[in-house]
């Protein structure tokens, strides 16, 4: 993959997010800040965007989304490979609540 691929595989994939995002706020804004790790004050900005601010955010080279698990444990409690489904089930779980309670942290 060269460069402009690259590019343009960040460009669609801000858009998505973008979309997805602006989506899941005006369904349900308490579940979006929840699912996108963003403030109050993000979800405004992205709820009232219009399609021509989204392409033009979307175009920039700098992937918008970012991932949520900073660290090892979060990482090893959502990569549990070989364990049983019970253990995957309970594991997913943890890792969610640590997300959840770091999104909390950052609002």
């Amino acid at each position: 993959m060269n460069t402009d691929q690259i590019l343009a595989e960040i460009r669609e994939a801000n858009l998505s997010y973008l979309m997805l995002a602006q989506s899941l706020i005006r369904a349900d804004r308490d579940q979006a800040l929840y699912r996108l790790g963003v403030s109050e004050e993000t979800a405004n900005m992205i709820g009232m965007l219009t399609p021509a601010q989204m392409m033009k955010i979307a175009s920039g080279n700098t992937l918008l989304c970012r991932f949520r698990m900073d660290d090892d444990i979060v990482w090893s409690l959502l990569t549990s490979h070989g364990k049983s489904a019970a253990n995957e089930s309970v594991s997913r779980l943890h890792a969610s609540i640590l997300m959840a309670g770091r999104h909390q942290e950052a609002a």
